[in-house]
């Protein structure tokens, strides 16, 4: 099969995404570009050829997903299979830390080891003023009531439609932020930018793996993270929309 080669910012983080392409694919349970070599900053990837989204593969992709989903990880911020230390979020040119430490609660590691973090990032930018650190103090204070009994699961961890790949045999999940998380978040992060044939990607999920009542209602908490990299990253309209997601969950 030909490659594709990636060149990644700093070694690290082709080892990072290596990691995590080779512990979802550990799973065979959904289909997940092959690793062939990395080599410094390279990182060698089969060469997937693109194809158009189908009712049919959309609702295979959905199963795929659920059935990923149903797989165990060591805890909710835990890092891939052999990984030791932090990770990393964000566009290859400005990659932001994301921290990795299994924790038994799912509350706990959102808001500790995602939104706050990124969200001071937001703030020493000059992206966003102190009150984006405030938002996050009270939605810190109300976050058990989005706890669910869902166990943390291997999730891709940064899966908008750009990730996911539509090939001549199906969607192909590529450069992932993986670990272990909660399932909400790689379906939410499905809707955030949108998705060819996504409703047909959640009916068939949702058949394969129900989800506890009121996920869609969760949607916007479980996108707070990505909005405020893109915040950390991008600035510009990216506040407004995470400004409009606190809002959402918060009330």
């Amino acid at each position: 099969m030909a490659t594709f080669r990636k060149t990644a910012p700093f070694v690290e983080a082709a080892q990072w995404e290596a990691a995590g392409l080779r512990w979802l694919s550990s799973f065979d349970r959904v289909p997940v570009v092959g690793v062939v070599a990395v080599e410094g900053l390279h990182l060698d990837l089969d060469q997937l050829t693109s194809d158009r989204a189908t009712p049919g593969s959309a609702e295979t992709f959905g199963r795929h997903l659920a059935a990923l989903h149903r797989e165990s990880a060591a805890g909710f911020g835990s890092p891939p299979e052999g990984w030791e230390g932090d990770g990393w979020l964000g566009p290859n040119e400005d990659l932001l830390p994301l921290a990795l430490r299994s924790r038994d609660s799912w509350a706990e590691h959102w808001v500790e080891d995602c939104l706050r973090p990124t969200a001071k990032v937001c703030v020493d930018r000059g992206r966003a003023d102190e009150s984006l650190l405030a938002r996050v103090d009270d939605l810190g204070r109300m976050i058990d009531r989005f706890e669910t009994a869902d166990p943390a699961s291997p999730v891709h961890g940064d899966l908008w439609s750009g990730n996911v790949l539509w090939t001549p045999e199906g969607a192909t999940l590529i450069d992932p932020s993986a670990h272990g998380g909660h399932r909400e978040l790689d379906l939410a992060l499905l809707q955030l930018f949108g998705l060819p044939q996504l409703e047909r990607v959640l009916a068939a999920y949702q058949e394969e793996y129900p989800l506890a009542d009121g996920w869609r209602q969760r949607v916007p908490v479980h996108q707070l993270h990505h909005l405020l990299v893109h915040v950390a990253c991008f600035g510009g309209g990216y506040l407004a929309s995470t400004m409009e997601a606190f809002a959402a969950a918060t009330g």
